[in-house]
Formats: structure tokens, sequence, C-alpha cells
């Protein structure tokens, strides 16, 4: 008995000389704690700011450009991508586009995915025209079913219960926008 006491004692010791040293010394991991401390401004050397190297032009080339470019115009795209051709003057209402030209409709589920919602965006002028025709185009993909529909006039959002994003996506990119 008095051996076990003995080795857990030696055990214990050396468990606190480890932590004691752990706090003492700095980290080796932490570049604050192991980083040398400030020096007087004399001992750094002299830096030049150069406001335009002739080196920046490689830098530019890697920096992401501020805005999205408008698309280059074809008759045809690869992808299925149509640029917007009406601007809802003739149906009172319009949905604009993202800010990279894409057709603002979005699933949001709820309630670990058992509750679907598709949300339109970004609707301008009459709203509920808009959704009394989304209600009707998605009533008849369902077969005469009702769907629910929730319409958001500050935002200028319809939310439409069930996943019909590419339904409705193709219906607005059929109507021009």
């Amino acid at each position: 008995m008095k051996i076990m006491a003995a080795s857990a004692k030696r055990m214990l010791n050396s468990l606190t000389q480890l932590v004691r040293s752990l706090h003492t010394q700095p980290a080796s991991l932490s570049s604050f704690r192991s980083s040398r401390e400030l020096q007087p401004l004399e001992q750094y050397p002299e830096v030049e700011i150069v406001h335009n190297p002739p080196e920046w032009k490689f830098v530019e080339r890697l920096l992401p450009p501020a805005t999205v470019p408008q698309p280059i115009a074809k008759p045809a795209y690869p992808s299925g991508w149509q640029p917007p051709k009406s601007d809802g003057l003739a149906s009172g209402y319009f949905v604009a586009r993202t800010k990279n030209h894409m057709v603002p409709v979005y699933l949001h589920t709820r309630y670990r995915g058992q509750r679907r919602l598709t949300v339109v965006r970004r609707v301008h002028g009459d709203i509920w025209a808009l959704e009394r025709e989304l209600r009707a185009l998605v009533e008849r993909a369902r077969n005469g079913k009702l769907c629910a529909t929730r319409v958001n006039e500050l935002s200028g959002q319809i939310h439409i219960h069930g996943d019909y994003v590419d339904l409705l996506r193709t219906h607005l990119k059929q109507l021009g926008f």
C-alpha cells in the first residue's frame, strides 16, 4: 500500500511541475506570447511607400472585380441562362434580377426539411397580380389542388408553400424577367 501511495505522490509532483513549467514558459504555438517585444522605432529599417509601383499591375490581376460584369450578348447560352427581355410595363409588375443576373426564386426549408417554401423576391409593381398568376400556375401543376401563398408588400416577396423553384423560374424567364 505504501508503494502505491509513493508512486501516486511522485506522479502528482511531476504533473504539478509540468503545469508550472507550462505557465512560466512562453507558449510555443501562440504567436502573441512567443513574439519579441516592440523595439524603439530607430532600430527598424526605413520603409519607402510607393503609391504607383510598376508591379501593381500583377497584383490587380489577382483582385476580384468590384462589380459583376454585364454578360456578353449571344443568341443562346450553353447553361440555359436567358437575359431579361421585359421591363414589366405591359404586365404592371417587374421581377428584378440579382447582382449576378439570376432570377430571384429561392427554396427555404424549415423544420428539418419537412416544410418547403418557394420564395420569389425583388418584385416591384402590382405584386398581387403576380401572386394570382403564380398561384394559378402552381395550382395547374398540382392538378387543381389549392396552394397557400403569402405576400409581403413591403419587402416585395411572395412565399408559396411547396417546392416550385424550377417551375417558377422557367415561367418568369418566359415572361422576360
